[in-house]
């Protein structure tokens, strides 16, 4: 008998061993597809990651899952995971369809507001992320790019030069 407190010992050992099978084959499936299976490189990354996370945890907790269901699941994120980055690192028109572009919030200390608006970010998020980065002055400041992932980078310094190249594929509008 299982509730929500207590669960029967067969249904905690099945539980263990999903775990355990389904945990190693994503290792597997990892060592084959390379390290960028769970990099946060672009938006659909993201989602295949989340993805992924959802699958082992439907494997692990649902009792009557099936693990080659699962294996197979898993395989086949991953793979058109891969197969989705080699056709956008091989077409220029898949990358501007597919893949967001990098977008550049304060420029020279200067806060960009239209681009704080075109990416929906706030000032107060925008100042947070500065104070993260340890940025104490605006004057510091370089450029504070949102990237393809949701991700801020801060670029400060005390000096006042930034390599044009840093900001290469960055919209500045």
């Amino acid at each position: 008998m299982e509730n929500w407190i207590y669960a029967a010992f067969p249904i905690l050992v099945k539980v263990l061993v999903s775990i355990l099978v389904i945990f190693s084959i994503i290792i597997i499936i990892t060592r084959i597809s390379g390290l960028r299976t769970f990099a946060k490189m672009s938006s659909f990354d993201f989602a295949s990651t989340i993805a992924i996370g959802s699958i082992l945890a439907a494997v692990v907790m649902n009792t009557g899952q099936s693990m080659v269901k699962g294996a197979i699941a898993l395989g086949g994120i991953v793979a058109f995971q891969s197969i989705f980055s080699l056709a956008i690192r091989k077409s220029e028109k898949l990358k501007q369809l597919f893949t967001n572009t990098p977008m550049l919030l304060m420029k020279d200390g200067v806060i960009i507001y239209k681009n704080l608006e075109k990416t929906n970010v706030g000032e107060d998020d925008l100042i947070a992320k500065l104070r993260e980065a340890n940025v104490t002055d605006f004057s510091q400041v370089l450029a504070v790019v949102l990237e393809s992932t949701g991700d801020m980078s801060v670029l400060h310094s005390d000096s006042e030069k930034l390599m044009p190249k840093i900001l290469q594929g960055v919209r500045e509008e």
